[in-house]
């Protein structure tokens, strides 16, 4: 005991709890309640449907990313430097770590490309530190596949709310905090306290400690290899939401609320947010529901631009040769995320030439950083001219695109895309998100593991232990 808490008659974890008389808000009390509850509190059957669909599509992002560069960093880390004992599932390898290491590391293979969901309100990719974290201490304490189900949507719920109460996408655009990393960070301790079974007070010293570990700029985007950005996404996020449930769950404490009062997350990042948000419509609008699952192996703004493509030479057949000039025109905020990237999957002129010859992106040609010196694809980017549509932005946080293609005849042809594939607007099938999930599993574990992950994934309130999971999810 120090000699202050001595002389003040308090013990050590009574010395550091919140001062007498300063209790949660109501924002953090309604929050705190409401997350406490979320372990045993049964979700709609729609809600559980797109649950399912994203801790799938989750899961296909890291199993696929644990080949990328990303993916390898991550599990060299685990070999070399990895905690020793532990024993919760590093993806698609065959090591084992403790939780923290192993969220960080399945975090980074989540986001080793661009597979993975977003969440456009909240400028988010929720899934790929969501899911690691809910994995992780989910296996950590042995629950089952319905409260795994309640961790994931949890986690969506509160780190994108977060975000939105900061201001969205308008506060990603003129800040240069990560927006990605917030929500990842406040989603997964969310998912890892609901995983963990921690109470509301402990709920509020979980949140106290994530937004202490809030972190994350922007300088993400001068990143080439992805490993940096992988990390600022989901690696570090996930990491620090298991980090701060799991520190609470061991008996420390914290600020009672720390969205209100002196020094408080709001107004130390966005002293204009308004945090009533964080508890808008909780528990009628799941923000999963909310969340875009990718049709294309590419970044967020670069999917409507090739679904345009698509929908042009569905109606007008043409081949690359054919082809004078595509004019592709998005909102110039959006334009500057994907306008001659060096990483293939997050550069719009290079992924607009691969469909050109391809006729489809695969997820090889998203991430064959040796063929952006094609000569072939060279001849066809040169075609490509981005323009910055001062318009479109007028329609944010929905990305939308008009796409013009110029052929050598004079014909032109055009295509305006208000509703990307995957969207909430235009949501993917179950076929649709199985397809996606077998392709980017399959040549992996291969077709017969891949096949029974989908199966027991969409059929995961019946799996008894996440532990279980792991003979699915591991090779080698």
């Amino acid at each position: 005991m120090t000699a202050t808490a001595a002389a003040l008659g308090l013990s050590p974890r009574r010395a550091l709890a919140q001062p007498e008389g300063t209790g949660p808000g109501r924002v953090m009390s309604v929050l705190s309640a409401y997350m406490s509850a979320a372990r045993t509190r049964a979700l709609p059957a729609e809600v559980i449907e797109q649950a399912k669909y994203h801790l799938l599509d989750s899961l296909a992002a890291v199993i696929s990313g644990s080949e990328l560069p990303p993916g390898q960093a991550a599990q060299r880390y685990i070999r070399e430097h990895g905690g020793s004992g532990g024993a919760i599932t590093v993806v698609a390898s065959a090591l084992t770590a403790p939780p923290i290491d192993a969220a960080l590391a399945n975090g980074v293979m989540a986001h080793a490309d661009e597979t993975d969901d977003s969440h456009n309100e909240s400028r988010s990719h929720p899934g790929c530190a969501v899911v690691p974290a809910a994995l992780a201490v989910g296996e950590a304490y042995g629950i089952d596949g319905n409260i795994l189900l309640r961790a994931v949507t949890l986690g969506y719920d509160i780190g994108t709310r977060v975000v939105m109460a900061m201001g969205g996408a308008a506060f990603s655009y003129d800040s240069s905090l990560a927006t990605h990393s917030i929500a990842g960070t406040f989603g997964a301790a969310a998912a890892a306290a609901c995983a963990a079974g921690l109470d509301a007070r402990q709920v509020r010293w979980a949140l106290d400690y994530a937004a202490q570990e809030s972190s994350g700029i922007a300088a993400w985007r001068r990143d080439t290899d992805h490993i940096e950005k992988a990390f600022v996404f989901a690696g570090m996020p996930a990491r620090n939401g298991v980090t701060a449930a799991l520190l609470v769950k061991s008996g420390w404490n914290g600020v009672d609320d720390v969205f209100s009062g002196p020094d408080n997350f709001f107004a130390a990042y966005a002293p204009k947010a308004q945090p009533d948000r964080v508890i808008e419509k909780l528990g009628d609008r799941y923000e999963i529901t909310q969340t875009d699952i990718k049709k294309w192996p590419v970044g967020s703004p670069i999917q409507a631009p090739l679904d345009a493509i698509e929908a042009i030479r569905r109606k007008h057949a043409f081949e690359a040769d054919q082809v004078k000039k595509v004019t592709v025109r998005l909102a110039p905020s959006v334009a500057n995320v994907v306008d001659n990237r060096d990483i293939p999957d997050i550069c719009l002129q290079h992924m607009v030439a691969v469909m050109l010859v391809d006729k489809t992106v695969s997820f090889h040609a998203a991430h064959d950083k040796p063929r952006m010196q094609d000569s072939a694809i060279l001849k066809q980017r040169a075609k490509v001219n981005l323009v910055r549509d001062d318009e479109l932005a007028k329609l944010l946080p929905v990305r939308e695109a008009v796409v013009e293609v110029e052929l050598q005849d004079g014909a032109g042809l055009s295509e305006r895309v208000s509703a990307v594939r995957g969207t909430p607007r235009n949501p993917m099938t179950r076929d649709e998100v199985i397809a996606k999930a077998r392709d980017l599993t399959a040549p992996v574990l291969g077709r017969d593991t891949s096949t029974r992950l989908i199966e027991t994934i969409l059929d995961v309130e019946k799996v008894a232990e996440v532990r279980n999971l792991r003979r699915l999810l591991q090779r080698g």
